[in-house]
């Protein structure tokens, strides 16, 4: 089982689903953040300062900042085609963590390479 396949089935099944249409704001940076999110379907940009940081596709994570430290967003992500999105709120992702613990290490993963992006490192 590859690593997307295995983070989006954990989405799947311990969250829910929410649609965006082309290019809706899905989160603002500086907004408060409570929950992460999963791409069933389409393409999402995320932006930081002004400037596209990556834009992700099926079976990528993004918002895991909220679940790992009280900030507000770091950037902004908008849906650039109609987008299927899993969402994890605090409590499913701590128990998808302690239970499966490759899927707290392919978040990280994910998450520290996002990081270093927005960074620019």
């Amino acid at each position: 089982m590859s690593r997307s396949t295995s983070t989006l089935e954990i989405l799947q099944n311990h969250s829910e689903q929410l649609s965006f249409g082309a290019e809706q704001a899905i989160f603002a940076e500086g907004e408060p953040s409570n929950f992460m999110y999963g791409i069933v379907e389409g393409e999402v940009e995320l932006i930081a300062n002004g400037q596209i940081v990556e834009r992700i596709g099926p079976g990528e994570v993004f918002g895991v900042d909220a679940l790992l430290e009280e900030q507000p967003r770091p950037y902004t992500a908008i849906a650039k085609t109609d987008c299927q999105l899993a969402t994890l709120n605090e409590q499913h992702f701590l128990f998808a963590t302690q239970e499966l613990p490759m899927f707290a290490l392919e978040v990280i993963k994910s998450y520290v390479n996002r990081l270093e992006r927005l960074l620019g490192q």
